[in-house]
């Protein structure tokens, strides 16, 4: 039997249409209970609770959100704006009536460590209390340090404590290279003995400058934590360094006996004595405020206003490596907003808060003559965070004043080349050999030719130059002579309560210290803080990130590693290597601690 074409056609058709229309009522039936099931919980975030800071992975300054396709999902990364805003708000939240903080394998340097402890021990000075809770299976060095601010100090029965000092472990290349028949071809500014970012790859071990700086920097920043946990604990300094020294504390129940932590308690007992807290009784639910929702709903709401209320200050967020484009500190971006908060009549002073270990010199330089132009209209003040060092350094001395913290690492004012000569892993490892066509003896500078006498008197000119002029301008930024500049320079590397000492920096604090200094300075009334770059909140993305607060209430996710961290540690330092493009101004990886 023939069946005509239209008589399926059009049957089919409809019932296509009609199962669209019943999936899109069905989806948007679906939403509409998700939206609902979001006002319902608006209300409760809006009642009365503990705020819920719960800290797992690396904090970092600014906030970053990244949509992955993959998972359908936002990966959030809070950083430490956003961490003090919220603090400082819930000081005045009625609604906010304690923070309970919670941690497991934080990974932050000690400078900003150090911020969100001030942050956290504010909080606490306006009256209302904090818990922390220390859980995971290792409580690190940096939360104890983070969490002895806390009135409460408690850590998870059977976990354990890393208290042994400060240390590292560091790796060189030299042998494998060798072995590849790689040559790394090293030009250092003139004396920059202490520049020892290029030691992992001409040296076995470190050098007797790297070691005496970095022993230094390691002893100056134990001394300083150690002053952090006897004001916090009671405990002297010189016991503490002797439990260090013995590793006398390896579990919680020796962090309690020796005065470390108050008490051994499972998350039971903890939510008992939150419940207490507040006079709940033992059979309701405790009211956790979501610190992550709070503090990034309250900046944002801040920020959208900022511009219509005429801002008065700006907070440029500057970290990573100083590189001319990319996604860490790029010239491009980094110049462009400290040009636009120059060129807008409303702002009145500049906060640029640094955090870098430095890179390029060629992008170093553009943004140190944005800073140079801001200087000339209104006053640029820098707040330096775990790194300004080298290249980090080189974009802040131009400012009007520096704050840094105790632990920050900076100095490092020197500059390096490295070519790497790989014409023997070509030639005798692979059989690849090389011939060269020019009209000038210096018109094939390759790789795969050993640079001549001539070639490295040529291009230690130039990096000797490069040094010569970051030692002037350290020197016109400081007001200090040249000679005495390059005393304290060479590559050398120095921590921020040294800095101060030796004229490159002129007070100790952190980020908040900074913007009151600016506010004070241009003595103003009611201050109105523009932060670059502004992190806008797309529709879709809040969207996503209640889907993933049904799954998951009251988490801080910050950046966590997906591979073995020793791994990921490698493949920074070959990336790192990778970006070795023109003259450096760079810190050594290993001043990182971990």
């Amino acid at each position: 039997m023939k069946i005509s074409f239209w008589r399926i056609f059009w049957p089919t058709l409809i019932a296509v249409i009609v199962a669209g229309i019943i999936s899109l009522f069905a989806f948007f039936g679906v939403l509409g209970g998700v939206i609902a099931s979001f006002s319902g919980n608006e209300k409760e975030e809006n009642a009365s609770g503990i705020l819920k800071m719960r800290l797992d992975g690396t904090i970092l300054e600014n906030s970053k959100s990244e949509f992955d396709p993959y998972t359908f999902s936002v990966k959030e990364q809070l950083g430490l704006s956003d961490l003090l805003f919220g603090l400082e708000k819930a000081k005045k939240d009625p609604t906010v009536k304690g923070l309970y903080l919670e941690l497991s394998n934080l990974n932050a340097g000690y400078a900003t460590i150090k911020e969100l402890k001030k942050g956290i021990e504010s909080f606490q000075k306006s009256g209302k209390f904090v818990v922390a809770y220390n859980t995971g299976e290792l409580i690190t060095l940096k939360q104890l340090y983070l969490t002895s601010s806390a009135q409460e100090n408690y850590g998870f029965p059977s976990t354990h404590i890393e208290f042994l000092g400060l240390g590292r472990e560091y790796e060189f290349y030299y042998n494998t290279l060798t072995k590849l028949g790689v040559e790394m071809q090293v030009i250092r500014g003139h004396e920059n003995h202490f520049k020892s970012a290029v030691e992992p790859y001409i040296h076995t071990k470190l050098s007797d400058s790297a070691r005496l700086q970095t022993q230094e920097i390691y002893n100056a920043i134990w001394d300083e934590i150690k002053t952090g946990l006897s004001k916090s604990t009671g405990i002297t300094k010189e016991k503490l360094n002797i439990y260090a020294e013995g590793a006398t504390v390896t579990t919680v129940s020796d962090a309690v006996k020796y005065g470390l932590l108050k008490a051994a308690l499972y998350q039971d007992e903890i939510d008992g004595l939150l419940a207490k807290r507040i006079r709940l009784s033992s059979n309701k639910k405790i009211p956790f405020i979501n610190f992550e929702k709070y503090a990034k709903k309250s900046f944002y709401e801040d920020q959208s206003l900022v511009d219509v209320k005429n801002p008065s200050v700006a907070v440029i967020l500057a970290e990573g490596e100083i590189t001319v484009d990319g996604k860490e500190l790029s010239s491009n971006k980094v110049a462009s907003y400290i040009r636009e908060a120059r060129l807008e009549e409303s702002i009145k002073t500049i906060v640029l808060r640094v955090n870098s270990p430095g890179g390029s010199a060629l992008a170093s330089d553009i943004i140190w003559r944005e800073v140079m132009l801001a200087k000339k209209s209104k006053p640029v003040i820098v707040s330096m965070g775990d790194l300004a060092a080298s290249g980090g350094y080189y974009i802040s001395t131009p400012a009007s004043y520096i704050f840094a913290e105790p632990t920050t690492i900076t100095g490092s004012i020197g500059v390096f080349g490295v070519i790497p000569f790989t014409g023997r892993l070509f030639e005798e490892k692979l059989g690849i050999t090389f011939d060269r066509v020019e009209t000038n003896k210096h018109a094939v500078l390759s790789l795969n030719k050993r640079l001549s006498v001539e070639e490295i008197a040529i291009i230690q000119k130039d990096v000797n130059g490069i040094y010569a002029d970051f030692i002037s301008k350290v020197a016109i930024g400081r007001k200090l002579s040249k000679a005495e500049v390059h005393r304290i320079a060479r590559g050398r590397v120095w921590t921020g309560a040294k800095a101060k000492q030796i004229g490159l920096v002129d007070e100790i604090g952190g980020l908040d210290d900074a913007i009151k200094f600016a506010i004070k300075k241009v003595k103003l009334k009611s201050p109105v803080i523009k932060y670059w770059p502004l992190k806008k909140q797309e529709a879709l993305e809040t969207w996503l990130e209640e889907l993933d607060e049904m799954k998951e209430i009251s988490k801080i996710s910050l950046t966590k590693h997906k591979m073995p961290k020793l791994v990921e540690d490698y493949l920074h330092t070959i990336s790192t290597f990778e970006k070795f493009e023109g003259i450096q101004m760079r810190i050594p990886h290993y001043y990182e601690l971990k």
